[in-house]
């Protein structure tokens, strides 16, 4: 899984609200300062993700931790902030840990507004399990299974997003638990243009047609579907090699018959297979247009559905079968105000489809609600993500077995260290620690390891190999937090959690490891 700008910026420690706004714009910020966000543990990996989240400016944070700040927490991370003296005073009266990240961090930003709880999560769950209600998402660092299995289902019923975080030797894991993540602005990457050259709407037409291109010296067919390949637009290299040609018929020649040099003949030449495609409405959203929430509509519809179902209506009503248009043009070689005058059909053009969704959706929000005031015009990004509940992950009979055999033809692929965190969780519930905790412990836990991991395969059903390099490995770990790869899964989970509060760029679906001794990671449906 390659990241996007979003980590190399998480990375620096100089993140501001300037250079914030051009990753997610206005919007995005102002969703990102009205967030809540809950941290469960203060660890080495659970400070590190506030950090990011702290610097571009998250609204509130809420650290929950009811453990005293000890020798290698400071080794790991609250000593970057802290004079030798000040850790020596934590040390000798035991201040809570999460009072005490809290206090730091709000030192990056003094927009944030920290707040801290000195309890065992376990204990919260117990007694007052809505206290999560209050959070716009939930992160858990460093929990044992049976913790985060209740901690999970509570999140799953209230519909809280619950990332999951992990950092064990130079493991990172992160597991995202959510029932339905509508995204409104996706920004894939290398998105190929809205042109509309194949079916141009009318005022594009009009604008093209307002030129008297008989009489011009360089001219070239302009409107597709009245060129050759008999009105059909080019879609194999023949074809395309045919309509480059007869752009190469406009390029003048001079007196000695040899073509002059002519830079957007050139550019229109190069750009074919990414200008001249034909305009459809993706698969991914007219797998929207038919899912049930877009279809049947009633009054707990958020607002997402609405729009997805005003687009769907624009569609069959007003856009021919075509999707708003997106009210954008790449630049070109051509004369400033021809090309003013162009942008400025694709933008009024984008803005009069806009409007006309907003239409379909006031229609439609009679009696359902209010709908965000967002632009449609980027409606072909529009996404939906669905990740399975941690407990149908890890029960018997809906664990994705599947998914894990599929990748196990690699004996050295992530997934091997899923089924090792797995190991040692089961090592936990069975002896209270984790294996390997003390030096002298790691050659007997080394047999007790492999038993776990036995037990664990065979119970889930699973015909796979573990080397035994990994089991020792694994013990020798003793699952300790280094602050290298705490620091990077911090950075990575800062990216995920602000993609939930924008609804902005495309979460994972739903578990990543990161293996920190090969420089690798991957994503899985688990």
């Amino acid at each position: 899984m390659g990241f996007t700008i979003f980590e190399k910026l998480f990375r620096e420690c100089t993140l501001d609200f300037q250079t914030a706004a051009l990753l997610w714009g206005d919007h995005g910020q102002e969703a990102l300062e009205s967030a809540h966000v809950c941290m469960i543990i203060a660890t080495a990996t659970g400070t590190e993700i506030l950090k990011n989240l702290v610097l571009p400016g998250i609204g509130s944070f809420t650290i929950i931790d009811g453990n005293p700040v000890t020798g290698e927490d400071v080794g790991n991370s609250l000593n970057l902030l802290m004079a030798v003296t000040e850790i020596t005073y934590l040390l000798i009266f035991k201040q809570n840990r999460a009072q005490c990240a809290t206090e730091l961090l709000q030192e990056l930003n003094n927009d944030v507004c920290g707040n801290f709880v000195e309890e065992n999560p376990d204990k919260l769950l117990d007694n007052d399990p809505s206290f999560f209600c209050r959070f716009n998402v939930v992160i858990a660092t460093q929990l044992p299974e049976s913790t985060l299995l209740r901690l999970a289902d509570v999140l799953w019923n209230y519909n809280i997003p619950l990332l999951i975080c992990r950092t064990y030797g130079l493991i990172g894991y992160m597991r995202i638990v959510i029932k339905e993540h509508p995204i409104i602005e996706s920004h894939p990457d290398n998105a190929l243009d809205d042109l509309r050259l194949d079916n141009p709407f009318p005022e594009l037409r009009e604008h093209v047609q307002s030129y008297d291109l008989e009489h011009m010296e360089k001219k070239v067919g302009t409107d597709l579907a009245n060129s050759s390949n008999n009105g059909q637009i080019p879609k194999n290299y023949k074809e395309k090699e045919a309509f480059r040609e007869m752009i190469r018929q406009g390029i003048l020649k001079n007196e000695n018959g040899i073509l002059e040099d002519e830079e957007n003949f050139e550019e229109a030449i190069k750009n074919v297979n990414t200008a001249v495609i034909a305009t459809k409405v993706p698969s991914c959203i007219e797998d929207i247009f038919s899912d049930d929430h877009c279809i049947n509509l009633s009054q707990q519809t958020p607002s997402f559905w609405i729009l997805a179902r005003a687009v769907k209506e624009f569609v069959s009503k007003e856009g021919q079968g075509n999707l708003p248009v997106r009210g954008t043009i790449p630049d070109m070689i051509a004369d400033s105000s021809k090309f003013i005058s162009l942008q400025n059909i694709y933008r009024n053009k984008a803005k009069k489809d806009a409007e006309a969704v907003s239409s379909y959706a006031a229609k439609l929000l009679q009696s359902v609600g209010k709908v965000s005031s967002r632009k449609c015009s980027n409606s072909a990004f529009l996404r939906i993500v669905r990740c399975r509940s941690l407990s149908e992950e890890y029960g018997l009979n809906t664990s994705n077995k599947d998914e894990i055999t599929s990748h196990m033809d690699n004996p050295d692929s992530e997934m091997v260290l899923y089924l090792m965190l797995r190991a040692v969780d089961r090592f936990f519930k069975h002896n209270g620690r984790y294996p390997g905790v003390y030096n002298y412990q790691v050659e007997d836990d080394i047999g007790k390891l492999k038993s776990c991991l036995n037990s664990f395969l065979q119970e889930y059903g699973l015909p796979v190999t573990v080397k035994d390099d990994y089991v020792h490995e694994f013990c020798r770990y003793g699952a300790a937090e280094p602050h290298t790869t705490a620091a990077f899964l911090g950075g990575a989970a800062a990216q995920e959690v602000v993609k939930i509060v924008t609804r902005q760029f495309v979460i994972f679906n739903n578990t990543y490891i990161y293996n920190g001794m090969s420089q690798t990671s991957a994503t899985f449906k688990l």
